[in-house]
C-alpha cells in the first residue's frame, strides 16, 4: 500500500485492469480496446462520484429540518430519536445482502439499482403520510444507500488496485460534498420553495436520479470484458479462481471485530451529528438558517480531509496515531459544546467535523486489512452491518435523554464518553494484518 501511487514507464492499469503496454506498438484492435477502456474508466469515475454524493443527503436534509418535519407529522422527540436510528438500522439490515446480490448480479448492476431506490425513497417520502409513510419512504432510499455503501470499497479495489487511497478519497470526499451540501442550501432551498419542509425534502431526489444515468451505462457496458482480461488486471482463470475461493470465516477475525465496532462507534457519533447537531445549536439561541450552516460547516471538513486522510493511512504501517488525532479533536469538540454552545459554535463544527473524519479513515482500513476483492467485500459487509449494528440505539438514545432530561448536557456526555472505547479500538483495527491471514488460523 505505502507504493499505491508509483506508475511504471512501460505499462498502466485501466477500469477494467488490463495492462496497456508501450510496446509493441498497438493494433487498431488494440487501440479500439485501449479506448473503450479509457471511455469506462472515465464513466466508472462519474458514477463513483455521482453516487457519493447522493449517499448522505436524505439523512441531512432531515436533520437540518428536524424541527418541522416533527411539527408536521407529530412526533415527540423519542419518535425523532427513533427516526434518526432508522439509517444505521437500515444500513446493517440491508448491507448485509449486498455482497451476495453483487456475485449474483454484479456490483455495477447492484449500486446501479441502489441509485433507483435513493430516487424513488426520497420521491415519495415525504407525500405519504404520517410517520410510518414517512419512515417507509425513509428505509426504500436508505436501503439503496446501504447496498452502495457496502460495495463502494469493492469497486475500488477492483478496478483501481494500484490507487486504493487516493480514489477512496475522492470517493469519500464527494460524500461529504453531499452531507455538506444538503445540510447548507436545504433550509433556504425550502424558503425558495414556498416553506413547505416536503419539498425542501423531495427536491432531494433530482441529483440521485442523475446517478442513475452512468451506472446505467456501465451496466449495458458490462462490467467484465469477454476477452482474457477480467477486472483487477487478473486473467479469467485468475479471476474465476478468486470467486471459487471459499468464503472467508470472517468472525474469527480479531481485526474485522476491531474495525467493525471501530466503524460503529464512529457511525454513532455521525449520526447523532447528523440527526442532533442542528437540534443543539438552535436550543443554544442559534438561528435555523445559521444552524444548518454549522451543520454544513461539520460535513463539509470532510471535503478536504476525506482525500487526505485515506492517502496518508495508505502510506503508514499503522493508521493508530491518525485515529488517536481524530478523537481528540471530538472530545475537544463535545467539551466545547457542553460548555459555550453558541459562544465558540463554529469552532466546535470544525473540530466535530475532524473528528467525523474517522468514516473515511474506516473504509480505506476495510481495502488495507484484506489481500483480495473477495476479501474486502466480506470485510465491509461484515465491518459496515456489524458496527451499523451497534450505532443504531446511539440516536435514540440522545433522544430519549434529550426529551427526560430537558436539556443537552447528559446527550452530550454520552457522546464524549463514546469518543474514547472509539479511539481504542481504531487502534486495534488500525495494525499491519489482514483478515486472511487471522479467520484461516
Amino acid at each position: 500500500m505505502a507504493s499505491e501511487e508509483t506508475r511504471t514507464l512501460k505499462s498502466t492499469t485501466n477500469v477494467s485492469g488490463s495492462t496497456v503496454s508501450d510496446s509493441p506498438a498497438p493494433t487498431g484492435k488494440q487501440t479500439g480496446k485501449a479506448s473503450t477502456h479509457a471511455w469506462t474508466t472515465r464513466l466508472l469515475v462519474l458514477g463513483i462520484v455521482l453516487a457519493a454524493l447522493n449517499l448522505r443527503p436524505a439523512i441531512t436534509s432531515l436533520g437540518a429540518l428536524l424541527e418541522e418535519v416533527r411539527e408536521g407529522l407529530g412526533m415527540s422527540g423519542s419518535v425523532a430519536g427513533l427516526l434518526t436510528s432508522v439509517p444505521p438500522l437500515c444500513f446493517a439490515v440491508f448491507g448485509v445482502m449486498a455482497p451476495r446480490l453483487a456475485r449474483r448480479f454484479g456490483p455495477a448492476a447492484v449500486v446501479c439499482a441502489g441509485m433507483v431506490l435513493i430516487t424513488t425513497g426520497l420521491l415519495v417520502r415525504p407525500y405519504i403520510g404520517g410517520t410510518a409513510g414517512f419512515l417507509a419512504g425513509s428505509a426504500l432510499a436508505l436501503m439503496g444507500i446501504a447496498v452502495s455503501n457496502v460495495l463502494m470499497p469493492v469497486i475500488v479495489k477492483r478496478w483501481f488496485p494500484d490507487r486504493v487511497g487516493s480514489m477512496t478519497g475522492l470517493y469519500s470526499m464527494a460524500l461529504a460534498l453531499g452531507t455538506a451540501s444538503a445540510a447548507a442550501v436545504t433550509v433556504p432551498m425550502t424558503d425558495a420553495l414556498g416553506g413547505s419542509w416536503r419539498s425542501g425534502l423531495a427536491v432531494w431526489a433530482v441529483p440521485a436520479a442523475a446517478a442513475v444515468l452512468p451506472w446505467t451505462a456501465l451496466v449495458r457496458h458490462r462490467e467484465a470484458p469477454s476477452g482474457s482480461e477480467a477486472p483487477g488486471g487478473q486473467s479469467t482463470r485468475a479471476w474465476e479462481a478468486e470467486r471459487a475461493r471459499p468464503v472467508l470465516r470472517i468472525t474469527r477475525s480479531r481485526t474485522a471485530w476491531a474495525l467493525a465496532v471501530f466503524f460503529g462507534l464512529q457511525a454513532t457519533a455521525a449520526y447523532i451529528t447528523m440527526g442532533w447537531m442542528a437540534q443543539i445549536f438552535r436550543d443554544a439561541g442559534v438561528s435555523a438558517g445559521t444552524a444548518g450552516l454549522l451543520l454544513a460547516v461539520t460535513m463539509v471538513m470532510g471535503v478536504p480531509l476525506a482525500f487526505v486522510i485515506p492517502r496518508l493511512a495508505t502510506r503508514l504501517p499503522r493508521q493508530g496515531p491518525i485515529v488517536i488525532a481524530l478523537g481528540v479533536c471530538g472530545l475537544v469538540g463535545y467539551a466545547g459544546l457542553y460548555l459555550a454552545p453558541a459562544g465558540g459554535a463554529w469552532a466546535w463544527a470544525v473540530l466535530l467535523g475532524i473528528a467525523n473524519c474517522s468514516f473515511p479513515l474506516a473504509l480505506t482500513m476495510v481495502g488495507m486489512r484484506a489481500r483480495t476483492g473477495a476479501g474486502v467485500a466480506q470485510l465491509s459487509a461484515f465491518a459496515q452491518s456489524t458496527g451499523y449494528l451497534i450505532s443504531i440505539p446511539g440516536p435514540l438514545l440522545v433522544g430519549v435523554l434529550y426529551q427526560h432530561s430537558g436539556g443537552w448536557g447528559l446527550p452530550i456526555a454520552l457522546m464524549a464518553g463514546l469518543m474514547v472505547p472509539q479511539m481504542a479500538v481504531g487502534v486495534l483495527a488500525g495494525r499491519n494484518r489482514t483478515v486472511e491471514d487471522e479467520a484461516a488460523r
